[in-house]
């Protein structure tokens, strides 16, 4: 199966969106790939069989330890929607 960069995207601007960047509907231009590669990982760990759980520990690692930004209080809901918007990708 394909991957629709376009899909990718949406999931993690919708949903994820750890740094804050969007305001508004759209992400800013200049940062419309940011979080590709990290989504694109959580399609490849779901379409090798990983837990869910695992997918959405990841994103919350990249976001807390990664990213620098610590453990938000929301951090689990927004990768937990992620994931599941990204497993119909998967």
């Amino acid at each position: 199966m394909s991957m629709d960069l376009a899909t990718i995207r949406h999931a993690g601007w919708t949903f994820w969106d750890p740094i804050g960047l969007k305001h508004g509907d759209q992400p800013p231009e200049e940062a419309v790939d940011e979080y590709d590669s990290y989504l694109v990982q959580v399609i490849h760990m779901l379409r090798h069989g990983e837990p869910v759980d695992m997918a959405i520990d990841f994103l919350m690692e990249i976001e807390s330890e990664h990213m620098a930004l610590g453990l938000q209080p929301d951090a689990r809901d927004r990768a937990t929607e992620t994931v599941k918007a990204l497993q119909e990708l998967a």
